[in-house]
């Protein structure tokens, strides 16, 4: 649950929306779309691309540390 709540945060706090992430990190607006609404979970290449754009760390994106 933690994981939809840093990724919606973390891309507002950047001010970009679920489509211009998805471009950014290779993924369709609609995968970022069902991560926040926690239908889906991403692959382990997009958590990596995640982390990076966001400056996080994995452990903070999905939720293990604050």
């Amino acid at each position: 649950m933690k994981f939809q709540l840093r990724l919606k945060e973390l891309r507002l706090a950047k001010g970009v929306s679920q489509k211009e992430l998805g471009k950014i990190i290779g993924a369709t607006y609609s995968a970022i779309s069902y991560w926040e609404n926690g239908t889906n979970e991403p692959k382990m290449s997009y958590i990596v691309a995640l982390c990076k754009y966001f400056e996080v760390s994995a452990d903070f994106l999905l939720g293990l540390t604050d």
